[in-house]
């Protein structure tokens, strides 16, 4: 297959009413389980490079390893810049990055306007679209005051018109993290109410732990990429503990059981955000220039 319009391929999502997962590496072992998992579910997925592997190898390091297993794979995907801040996100587009996400939510909203609006001057140069973020997302079990963290629908309209961003992270009561209390319900009015006002699709972070039926309520109020992490994560670390709780076993074998846990967990969310089986639809339209 190989590596798609990152545009195209949310659109696609859009038109279609369901929504794609972009999912964060670690290592070769969960790279190749995001890759595998989008082959056995015929899916297009993001693969993301994300906070957590950026200190760990540096960005060059990790977008080479995610852009080595991609190419061997048959899977349809985007590589994707998670929370960048300034500086990396232009060291991304110079590497070939295709997805950014520029994340000026921490700094003042003038200020956040202004970064991003630059921003996506220059990556829209190079064809490459991008992702911003509003509001606050905590981590889980976090004690918040969640009107002051949420979204503001008023913020989100100007943003979008003024920076001419093309998604739009926002904050509904998403954690990062999966909480271990009862999680804040999505404000799923809230998701509508600014897509009714920007008019482009939305995305929501901290999707792992959010009950099922608030993730379809979500994509039908219009989020059409969800970011996951946390399950999978879980998921990779029960594989390693299950062989090492039989005894003294080699660390290969530990990594594939995690892998092939984390490729199911993996295949189970493309299914709840319906992109399960759309890869074939997308693959012609969708493959980018000069890809294999």
């Amino acid at each position: 297959m190989g590596q798609v319009n990152p545009r195209e391929v949310i659109d696609r999502a859009a038109s279609g009413g369901y929504a794609v997962g972009a999912f964060n590496m670690h290592n070769d072992e969960t790279t190749e389980a995001l890759v595998r998992a989008a082959e056995q579910a015929k899916s297009p997925v993001f693969l993301q490079v994300g906070r957590a592997i950026v200190p760990h190898m540096g960005l060059r390091r990790a977008y080479e390893m995610t852009r080595r297993i991609a190419e061997e794979s048959e899977a349809e995907y985007v590589i994707h810049l998670d929370h960048g801040p300034w500086e990396e996100v232009f060291e991304a587009i110079k590497l070939g990055f295709t997805s950014i996400m520029y994340d000026g939510a921490h700094l003042p909203f003038e200020e956040n306007i202004r970064t991003t609006r630059k921003v996506v001057e220059i990556a829209h140069e190079f064809g490459i679209p991008v992702e911003a973020e509003l509001g606050k997302i905590p981590d889980a079990d976090e004690k918040v005051d969640w009107a002051s963290y949420y979204t503001d629908v008023h913020e989100a309209e100007r943003f979008v018109a003024e920076t001419g961003v093309d998604f739009l992270a926002i904050s509904v009561g998403i954690v990062h993290g999966v909480p271990l209390a009862e999680p804040q319900p999505l404000d799923i009015q809230r998701i509508k109410d600014i897509k009714a006002v920007t008019g482009i699709p939305l995305v929501l972070h901290g999707a792992s732990g959010v009950p099922e039926d608030e993730i379809r309520a979500a994509t039908a109020a219009g989020v059409h990429k969800f970011n996951a992490d946390t399950d999978l994560r879980h998921a990779f670390r029960a594989g390693i503990e299950a062989v090492w709780s039989q005894g003294d076993r080699q660390l290969e074998e530990a990594m594939a059981e995690g892998r092939e846990r984390m490729i199911a967990a993996t295949v189970e969310k493309m299914e709840l955000y319906g992109c399960a089986g759309r890869a074939s639809s997308a693959a012609g339209a969708s493959r980018l220039v000069g890809t294999p």
